[in-house]
């Protein structure tokens, strides 16, 4: 779900509790040989914080805190400058310190003795719910199916690895027609989650008793005559933050490597009835923040030295890789378009509020997503088709009535495209009969990126409350993340984190204003841009554009490429639009059928057979 560190604007001063923790120290030897309070002197008792003080029997800050603890009013007033509200007097001050003893601190250990002894999921989730859409419709239209392309006859190839890149349409026509059972596609896939998944680091835990048991129920459906659709009896996996009985869903963190979580995430679920079948829980960096996790850091298939980034490397890395062939991942800030974009395959991260995410570790209840990487955009369709849909362990999921996005007429679109659009997807899209025109999205706000990390560190704090208080956060992957990010957000004030959603409220209303396209193309990695998207709750898809080459390849590795993707955006309850147009610009390019190198590798890197 979050993007990676190096992608960020650096944050405040790491040094920032040092210096809180070297003024309180100062505000002690200041105030150290005060008199003792009796109750008779100054204002109600408390010693004045300009009173003068001596120092003659100071010997070491140690014997000071024993002698005499820090003034409450001395902390406050020293603290305040951190919480940019350093202009009250003594007086208020005091108020301030009676009140939070008395009213404050009682509340919120209540409050988390009821909601926050667990970490991570999304019961009890707030009352404050984000609603993404532009319509003002609280109640959809019926949903109906989308209308799935039938393919001409489909043969199956003769060798394992070219039916490992076959797309969900291909392969589900194969298992239709019975020229290949799901136990046989799914004896594939293991394989080869086995021999590449050490390498790349990507796979967390091979569900394979699961997996042949959903395979062997597809396959007696079909037998019977019942046929659930194109996933029917085709293989997947899940980033692990998605819960899934009787398995480990790790989190990617040392702390949470043995949990299991007694429940079917919502996702999981739709696609069960479905008839797909859980090959593999994949990785997600540590509590899903970049692409570090307990057991390494996953690798990019198209170049074995370069990472993945973003916290669902495993879903992404693992599709490039023909491992299987569509993941389940999750976005709070780059977590699908990062990795999508790094490795090299089609993604769509959906309007937010389009897939219930119950059951799914939460960073933040405004801004998780959950959205399928997949060979082609077609297949994105398809899968999102199956996954849609509200639930009631959710209350920001929504049924979207989206348009199917294989009718979709595109030379009745606009298309806007950025300076840094992919020239080659504006053209293809031009010569298909879509009207293109330069574009720009205008909005004012100029802290969109402060306004994302406030919402998101603070969200993520409160559902990891108790885990940062055990100390926990010591035993993280990467210190430089989400540890230090967490400790900064206790020092948001609450009037400060509403004032950051007020500014994004305007944020979204300038960008709906500005929106006088039905969709755009720009860089999908582009920091602003992603910060924007999430913080609007529009939808995205990763379009794989080309390849450049690596710089100093290997010997023998002029194959590892750096792959070039672009963004389609379209507007909250558009993804029919972005969906419509990455097709139609796959329907005339193969980029997203190339294969990355992957025996291609380094002189340290061993195949598992």
């Amino acid at each position: 779900m979050r993007l990676p560190h190096g992608h960020r604007p650096l944050p405040p001063p790491q040094c920032l509790h040092l210096l809180l923790f070297t003024a309180l120290c100062f505000a002690v030897l200041k105030t150290a040989a005060a008199p003792p309070r009796t109750g008779s002197t100054g204002e109600g008792g408390i010693a004045s914080v300009t009173q003068t003080m001596g120092t003659e029997d100071v010997s070491s800050a140690k014997d000071v805190l024993k002698q005499e603890p820090v003034s409450g009013v001395i902390a406050l007033k020293e603290s305040m400058k951190y919480f940019d509200a350093d202009f009250f007097n003594d007086t208020k001050l005091r108020e301030m310190e009676d009140g939070a003893k008395e009213f404050n601190v009682p509340a919120f250990r209540e409050n988390r003795k009821l909601v926050a002894l667990e970490n991570g999921g999304l019961h009890n989730p707030s009352v404050l719910v984000f609603k993404s859409s532009w319509s003002g419709k609280t109640k959809a239209k019926e949903n109906k199916r989308f209308d799935y392309p039938h393919t001409s006859t489909v043969h199956r190839p003769s060798n394992d690895e070219d039916i490992a890149f076959m797309s969900i349409v291909e392969l589900g026509e194969l298992i239709r027609t019975k020229k290949i059972t799901s136990h046989e596609l799914t004896d594939v896939f293991l394989r080869r989650l086995k021999r590449y998944g050490t390498v790349l680091e990507s796979v967390i835990t091979c569900t394979e008793d699961l997996a042949y048991k959903q395979a062997k129920e597809a396959d007696d459906l079909l037998e019977q005559g019942k046929y659930l659709g194109p996933l029917h009896g085709i293989p997947y996996g899940l980033k692990d933050i998605i819960a899934v009985p009787q398995y480990h869903t790790t989190w990617g963190s040392e702390t949470f490597k043995n949990q299991v979580i007694d429940m079917e995430a919502f996702v999981y679920k739709r696609l069960k009835s479905a008839g797909a079948v859980l090959v593999a829980k994949l990785v997600t960096g540590s509590l899903a923040y970049d692409d570090i996790w307990f057991g390494g850091r996953t690798r990019n298939p198209w170049n074995i030295e370069e990472f993945s980034t973003g916290s669902s490397a495993g879903p992404a890395a693992s599709t490039s890789a023909g491992m299987v062939p569509f993941a389940i991942g999750s976005e709070t800030a780059g977590s699908i378009t990062y990795p999508a974009a790094r490795c090299g395959v089609t993604a769509l991260r959906p309007t937010f509020g389009t897939v219930a995410r119950t059951g799914v570790m939460s960073i933040s209840e405004s801004l998780d997503k959950l959205g399928p990487f997949c060979r082609s955009a077609v297949d994105c369709a398809i899968v999102l088709d199956a996954i849609r849909g509200t639930d009631a362990g959710d209350p920001s999921s929504r049924e979207i009535s989206l348009e199917d996005p294989f009718h979709v007429d595109i030379t009745k679109l606009t298309v806007g495209y950025l300076d840094s659009a992919e020239m080659e997807v504006v053209d293809a899209l031009s010569a298909k009969g879509a009207k293109l025109v330069p574009f720009k999205l205008n909005y004012t706000v100029e802290s969109v990126q402060s306004i994302l990390n406030i919402t998101m560190d603070v969200d993520m704090l409160a559902h990891f409350d108790t885990w940062q208080r055990e100390g926990k956060d010591d035993e993280y992957e990467a210190q430089d993340q989400w540890p230090v990010e967490l400790r900064r957000a206790r020092l948001v004030p609450a009037v400060d984190y509403i004032q950051a959603q007020r500014a994004r409220g305007r944020l979204i209303r300038e960008v709906q204003e500005s929106f006088t396209v039905d969709a755009f193309i720009g860089n999908v990695t582009d920091w602003e841009l992603v910060c924007v998207g999430n913080l609007v709750g529009m939808p995205v898809m990763v379009v794989p554009t080309g390849f450049k080459s690596i710089e100093h390849p290997p010997k023998g590795g002029e194959r590892r490429r750096t792959t070039v993707t672009t963004g389609i955006h379209a507007p909250p309850d558009h993804d029919h639009i972005a969906l419509a147009l990455a097709m139609a610009y796959q329907s005339v390019s193969n980029h997203h059928k190339q294969r990355p190198p992957l025996d291609d590798l380094g002189p340290n890197d061993k195949i598992h057979t």
